[in-house]
């Protein structure tokens, strides 16, 4: 009788034993992020990621990516059931001191949940591949005086100029920028929200009255280190995409079009510009 009580309470405590270790080990819902091409967004702003569960946002947690691109968390506990349930991942620009609990207008990366994965891309913010651009070299704030000094994003091949980009409309969040890049300084031609009329801002051009387009003449008020009229010889020329509201005084990751300027330059006529999209972020989600 003894043994027979002595090997029914090893059995329990074996069984009990085998329950706690079920327990200890049983999984965490995690979300994990493998994504490359995010850059430093400074101390303004933040990176937050959502799930999609029901059309209601869930936010999965905020994190921040350093000059190496870096991020400073990859791996996130969320609900088992809304993660279970997520059939969208989007990733967000935030404000640091962030008054809405809500998403901003700022969406840039997004995927499809298929089974445990997601891939996404910069697609939520608008589709590039298609897009175009032709730009020439002019400097009608001065009455052409210095041709080589300003790029204007415009088409003159037809009888009247007509806008020289096609890009797709943006959402209230994002806004596109010119830029010109010589001999590593980098100087804004000015944001703008359609290629079909003038940009925001005219710091540089002369006083004459320029085209009803995107660009900028480098004739006046040159930043310190500079001489003015310029030459954009050898330049390179980049329409970005940038986040708005916006805190970097340099190109964001997101450049659908390029071109470098001969050298010499050839003023007066239209180039073509080149789609770039294989430096746009992307990567995967996992559950």
């Amino acid at each position: 009788m003894k043994k027979n009580f002595f090997t029914i309470l090893m059995l329990g405590f074996l069984i009990t034993s085998c329950n706690n270790d079920d327990e200890v080990v049983s999984s965490t819902p995690e979300l994990k992020l493998n994504l490359e091409g995010l850059e430093d967004l400074g101390s303004d702003f933040k990176y937050e990621g959502w799930i999609i569960v029901n059309d209601n946002p869930i936010s999965t947690g905020v994190f921040t990516v350093d000059a190496n691109g870096t991020l400073s968390q990859t791996s996130f506990i969320v609900n088992q059931t809304d993660l279970a349930n997520a059939t969208k991942f989007v990733l967000t620009i935030e404000p640091t001191v962030d008054p809405s609990p809500a998403p901003s207008d700022t969406k840039y990366l997004v995927g499809d949940f298929s089974g445990n994965s997601a891939s996404i891309s910069a697609g939520i913010v608008g589709d590039f591949s298609e897009s175009t651009g032709k730009y020439l070299l002019a400097t009608p704030t001065n009455n052409n005086m210095n041709p080589e000094a300003g790029v204007w994003f415009m088409d003159i091949s037809g009888a009247n100029p007509v806008a020289g980009l096609s890009l797709p409309t943006l959402d209230e969040g994002w806004k596109y920028e010119g830029w010109v890049v010589s001999n590593d300084v980098v100087l804004s031609t000015g944001k703008f929200t359609s290629p079909e009329g003038s940009d925001e801002a005219a710091p540089y051009s002369g006083t004459m009255m320029a085209p009803p387009f995107p660009g900028e003449d480098f004739l006046m008020n040159a930043p310190e280190g500079l001489t003015f009229p310029g030459n954009l010889s050898g330049a390179t020329l980049v329409i970005s995409v940038e986040p708005h509201p916006d805190n970097s005084p340099m190109p964001f990751a997101l450049k659908p079009l390029s071109h470098t300027v001969a050298s010499p330059a050839v003023t007066g006529t239209n180039f073509d510009m080149m789609r770039s999209l294989s430096s746009f972020p992307s990567g995967t989600v996992t559950r």
